[in-house]
């Protein structure tokens, strides 16, 4: 009984250090975007807050996105566009039921990916032939996970919202 109680302690500091951090990657976050202005805001603005993004799109008016997601720590992923005018024009948390509900059949992982931004996880099953990729996020006080399942030829097969078993305040059974 004792060696189990150590084996817990562990995990559970695990868990508050994995909260620990999100928090102040959340408080960073804020702090940061409290300094970026539409309008107003240049892409090096952008960039010596945020950093390197993990991707960069070209949008066909010619302005260019920017992604920067906090998975797998995290629960949120943004997407900050800037203009033609070199000027930030959108700051957008993606993470959100209302962009979950665009994942549709047929949909290709690049535009699942344009869309949510990286997935907290991924993971192949060989014998059922699918790729699933799990996004974290909040929902009200609920640490929640949005699933996307990919035929092998990389195409939305089916989507679905669960908890998050290793969200705060999760079982961890």
């Amino acid at each position: 009984m004792f060696e189990n109680k150590k084996l817990i302690a562990p995990v559970s500091w695990l868990w508050i250090g994995l909260w620990i951090l999100c928090s102040t990657l959340t408080a960073c976050d804020l702090k940061h975007i409290s300094e970026l202005e539409e309008g107003m805001s240049t892409e090096a603005d952008v960039r010596s807050r945020f950093g390197e993004p993990e991707a960069l799109y070209t949008e066909t008016d010619g302005a260019r996105t920017l992604e920067y997601p906090r998975q797998p720590a995290g629960q949120v992923n943004y997407m900050i566009t800037i203009g033609t005018d070199g000027k930030m024009s959108a700051l957008r948390q993606v993470l959100k039921p209302a962009n979950f509900a665009k994942v549709l059949p047929g949909m290709s992982s690049t535009q699942v990916r344009r869309l949510l931004g990286k997935p907290a996880k991924t993971q192949r099953y060989a014998l059922k032939q699918e790729d699933v990729w799990d996004w974290r996020f909040t929902d009200g006080q609920e640490s929640k996970l949005f699933s996307t399942t990919f035929d092998m030829q990389g195409k939305v097969v089916s989507t679905g919202i669960a908890l998050d078993p290793q969200g705060p305040g999760q079982s961890e059974h």
